[in-house]
C-alpha cells in the first residue's frame, strides 16, 4: 500500500485550501496545492500525477513546510540578493574615467588592461575574459578611430561651421521666394592593387613573387544633403576641372536648380574645385 507523507499540523485542509486559490502567483498556487492535496491524504505517485512534479520536489517542499510552514514555499528568491558584483558603483566609476586615457602600460585598453588594473583596485584576482565582459557591460566596442590631420584646428573648423550658418541664413534672406538646401560635395578613390599572400614553402626558404605592380582605379564623385541624408553621386575614371564642371552641370539639372532653387555647395580646396569652375 503507498505510503502518505506526514505534514506538520501547521494549518488545517481547509485553510491550505484557501490559500491555494488567494495565491498571487501561480508558482506560490502550484505548491500550496501540492501540500493540500497532501494533507488530503492524496499519495505521492497521485500528487506528481495531479501537478507534474517529480517525487523529489515534492519531498523538497514537505520538508520546507514542515519546517517554517507557508513562509518555507513560494519563490524563495525575492529576497535573495545574489551574488554581489564583481566591481561596486564607486569602482567602476572609477574605470570609466581611467578608461577616458591611455591603458597603465601607456598602450590602449583591452580586457587584459582593465583585468589587471581591477585587479589592484580590488585586490581579486580578475580573469582577462571577465575584463573584457566589464568592458561590453560598459557599453565599450572596437571601432576604427576616424581620420583626423594631426594639423587640424578645431577652433577654426568651429569658427567655420558658424560662418557657413550665417551664409546659408543669409543667402535664404537673399532669396526669400527660393528653396535654398545645403549639400557637401567631395571625391574619393576605389581601386585595387596587388595583394600578397602567404604560401606554403620549405623552413628555410624565402620565397619571391616576380609580380608588375598596376593599380586601377575609379573616383566616386558623392554629394549628400546633411539635413536629410539625401545622396548624388557618380562613378568616373579620372578627377580634373573639366569633368567636375561636368558633373555640377549634370547635378544642377538633376535638383532643377534656378530663381527658385538654390543649392550652396560645400567642396574642400582640392585644385579641380577652384573658381574657374562654373555650372
Amino acid at each position: 500500500m503507498p505510503r502518505r507523507i506526514s505534514i506538520a499540523p501547521h494549518l488545517s485542509t481547509e485553510e491550505l485550501g484557501r490559500a491555494d486559490h488567494q495565491a498571487q502567483e501561480g508558482l506560490e498556487s502550484r505548491q500550496y496545492q501540492i501540500i493540500w492535496l497532501l494533507a488530503k491524504g492524496k499519495t505521492t505517485e497521485e500528487v506528481q500525477e495531479i501537478t507534474g512534479y517529480s517525487r523529489i520536489w515534492i519531498y523538497e517542499l514537505v520538508k520546507r513546510y514542515n519546517q517554517l510552514g507557508l513562509k518555507g514555499l513560494g519563490a524563495r528568491r525575492k529576497g535573495n540578493p545574489g551574488h554581489p558584483p564583481l566591481i561596486d558603483d564607486v569602482t567602476q566609476a572609477q574605470l570609466w574615467q581611467a578608461l577616458q586615457g591611455t591603458a597603465p602600460d601607456g598602450g590602449l585598453w583591452n580586457g587584459r588592461q582593465v583585468a589587471d588594473w581591477l585587479t589592484g583596485v580590488t585586490g581579486r584576482k580578475i580573469s582577462r575574459q571577465r575584463g573584457w565582459e566589464i568592458l561590453r557591460q560598459m557599453t565599450f566596442r572596437l571601432r576604427v578611430p576616424r581620420p583626423a590631420h594631426i594639423e587640424s584646428d578645431e577652433d577654426e573648423q568651429q569658427a567655420w561651421k558658424k560662418k557657413l550658418v550665417t551664409e546659408l541664413e543669409g543667402l535664404r534672406r537673399r532669396y526669400p521666394d527660393a528653396q535654398v538646401q545645403l549639400w557637401s560635395e567631395d571625391e574619393h578613390r576605389l581601386g585595387l592593387k596587388p595583394v600578397m599572400r602567404r604560401i606554403y614553402v620549405a623552413e628555410d626558404c624565402q620565397p619571391l613573387a616576380h609580380i608588375n605592380w598596376k593599380f586601377e582605379w575609379l573616383w566616386l564623385y558623392g554629394f549628400v544633403r546633411p539635413e536629410t541624408g539625401e545622396t548624388y553621386w557618380w562613378i568616373i575614371p579620372y578627377v580634373n576641372t573639366t569633368l567636375f564642371s561636368r558633373v555640377l552641370q549634370e547635378f544642377a539639372a538633376e535638383f532643377k536648380l534656378g530663381p527658385n532653387q538654390h543649392i550652396m555647395l560645400v567642396v574642400d580646396q582640392a585644385g579641380w574645385h577652384g573658381i574657374s569652375v562654373r555650372i
